[in-house]
């Protein structure tokens, strides 16, 4: 299936979306991969993964780039031969790449109760008080996402979601929030912005300059 979905954040950061509908035989068609990405492919054990790796793929194609511009450092984060950020995710039936001239981290995460019933491990749960269940999911999921894109960004070892990153208060009809991180004898700031896909949260986190 074609390009799903196009959220234009800021004036020079946009996320698309792909939909994947596609066997992996079919998507692995439809693409040019360097070596070192077949390598990566052949080592995915779950098809989903493979569908995910290949769609982001797609979604490269469709923007003019290839598999050949996209590269990785020693700490696996991406990175565009043209020097613009990318950051990438994919969550069950959808693949997800974030293109700027800014640097920010994403996150794309499916609805599920699981979420909630763990968010005593990332979370302040006083952030749930006063929600309906779905609600509660639905918070739950974005501060999940909240934390998976900071982390994106800093990509460090030693990161603790629960002990480091902290989410202040927000209502979800905002679509925006900030953040903190206190790692290493410092705190930075972060500005969020996050948006229901489907039965997807999608998470875009910028550190504040």
């Amino acid at each position: 299936m074609p390009l799903h979905k196009i959220i234009h954040i800021n004036e020079t950061t946009t996320a698309y979306f792909w939909y994947i509908t596609e066997d992996v035989t079919s998507l692995f068609r439809a693409v040019s991969l360097k070596d070192t990405s077949l390598f990566r492919l052949e080592g995915m054990k779950s098809e989903e993964h493979q569908r995910g790796f290949l769609a982001v793929r797609m979604l490269l194609q469709h923007l003019g780039y290839t598999d050949y511009d996209l590269s990785y450092d020693e700490a696996g984060k991406p990175h565009l031969s043209d020097g613009k950020h990318i950051s990438i995710s994919h969550s069950h039936e959808f693949s997800c790449i974030c293109i700027s001239n800014k640097l920010m981290g994403i996150d794309l995460e499916k609805l599920k109760e699981k979420t909630l019933k763990i968010a005593p491990r990332f979370m302040e749960v006083k952030h749930l008080e006063n929600l309906t269940t779905s609600e509660q999911i639905e918070k739950a999921t974005v501060i999940w996402g909240v934390k998976e894109s900071i982390f994106k960004i800093k990509n460090e070892k030693g990161i603790s979601f629960p002990e480091h990153i902290f989410e202040d208060e927000f209502d979800l009809k905002d679509g925006k929030c900030t953040a903190k991180l206190h790692f290493n004898n410092q705190i930075e700031n972060f500005q969020i912005h996050f948006y229901n896909v489907e039965a997807y949260i999608f998470v875009c986190a910028f550190p504040n300059k």
